[in-house]
């Protein structure tokens, strides 16, 4: 499938946001390791409901396609329920490592084999009861891994005291599960920067309302600054002032484009409005260490771009293992649209403004959600932007397309 896409000339709309993917998926967990009823009604994207699917079934064999997140919580959470199961995944997430996490949970008395490739999915997990204890990973792994090992452990029998090594990425992530697993009733804290400490204490069955997913809300800030008009307004609904999800900084990085943010409400906790104006303040150039927050950077790689901005960002090596190696690939299809992004170290890319002719092939999008996403609203500078396989927004954001048509763009499917 191929769409092409046509942008409109003004915005001024309400945008329907999907709810926050992170956090339904870290619920979700909790709720099955409580024994309590798992609540579909979490989000309608793939990821959610891979996991949702694979948390009900009694299967062995469970395949979770391009779910990075639910292979990750998985593993953790097969090896503390009782059954055997085999967990594999998409081509890709067969090449994505795992081996940091089977190495902890290995510590910590599980029962994981690798069926194929050392270090890599698939995995047959051998679930039983495990002590608990200290531990010592690599802050520099993903934050998923970690995030994993928090998920399970107050049902451990001396709970976990987890240190972390070296530097920590994405601690945004890890903090979001700590403030989850403590709504549940949780006994988790940083007991100092570097050490994580969760005590042996069941979770609790309760309701949960969740906010909408500031990722997908990263999308609109982005799109209101490539459209061509001086002002200009959007709506987003159900985001919180102070959310705990990390990518809420995209508020911060936008208003450093051209997009200001306020809230309709700020009562802690509450879900509420959020409207982006256009303004005339842009900065120059941008510079950013996106260690912390990795999956906006294609989203504000294709802003800048777009809008000629000349940038440098640092922090971006766990893109290399993600749906795609995403440094490449934003850098392979900028290039079809004439924009000569350059990498420089391993985790950084860099724009010096240089530009060359666009061929205008179409955008590929790698099985990977967010270079679809990122790239879609470049249709305001680019004409007839052409997109590859755009069902892959499915993975987070379904409604993605439906709602770019209800904002005034044009979207035909060749």
């Amino acid at each position: 499938m191929k769409y092409v896409l046509t942008a409109p000339e003004t915005l001024d709309c309400q945008v329907d946001l999907p709810s926050s993917k992170s956090i339904a998926n870290r619920t979700l967990v909790i709720q099955a390791l409580a024994g309590g009823e798992l609540k579909p009604g979490f989000s309608c994207c793939d990821d959610t409901s891979v996991l949702l699917h694979a948390l009900s079934t009694d299967a062995e064999l469970v395949d979770i396609g391009a779910a990075g997140a639910a292979m990750r919580f998985l593993t953790a959470y097969f090896s503390v329920c009782k059954g055997e199961h085999v967990l594999t995944g998409s081509a890709r997430m067969r090449q994505r490592p795992v081996g940091p996490l089977v190495e902890a949970l290995r510590l910590l008395g599980a029962d994981i084999e690798y069926l194929e490739n050392e270090g890599f999915p698939p995995l047959r997990i051998k679930g039983k009861s495990l002590e608990g204890g200290m531990l010592q990973v690599a802050g520099d792994v993903s934050s998923q891994f970690v995030s994993a090992l928090l998920l399970v452990a107050p049902v451990l029998k001396s709970g976990l005291e987890l240190t972390l090594m070296g530097e920590i990425v994405s601690r945004p992530y890890i903090d979001l599960t700590l403030c989850v697993m403590r709504d549940f009733g949780a006994k988790a804290e940083w007991s100092d920067g570097m050490t994580i400490k969760v005590q042996p204490s069941p979770y609790n069955i309760r309701d949960y309302i969740l906010e909408n997913d500031w990722s997908a809300a990263s999308y609109w800030y982005e799109i209101l600054a490539l459209s061509p008009q001086r002002t200009g307004q959007l709506m987003l609904k159900g985001l919180i002032d102070g959310s705990r999800q990390g990518d809420a900084c995209v508020r911060h990085l936008f208003s450093m484009l051209g997009i200001k943010s306020t809230f309709e409400k700020t009562q802690e906790r509450v879900p509420t409005r959020l409207k982006l104006t256009k303004t005339m303040s842009v900065s120059p150039r941008l510079d950013y260490d996106f260690t912390h927050q990795p999956d906006l950077a294609p989203t504000v790689v294709c802003t800048c771009a777009g809008l000629g901005i000349p940038f440098r960002f640092t922090g971006l090596a766990s893109l290399r293992i993600k749906e795609t190696d995403r440094i490449e690939a934003l850098r392979r299809e900028l290039l079809k649209l004439g924009i000569r992004v350059k990498q420089a170290e391993a985790d950084e890319l860099y724009w010096d403004g240089e530009t060359g002719v666009a061929s205008m092939e179409p955008i590929d999008t790698y099985d990977d959600h967010r270079m679809a996403m990122a790239m879609a609203p470049l249709a305001f500078k680019f004409k007839d932007l052409k997109i590859n396989h755009p069902e892959v927004v499915a993975k987070s954001y379904p409604g993605y397309w439906d709602e770019l048509a209800r904002a005034g763009f044009i979207i035909k499917r060749l």
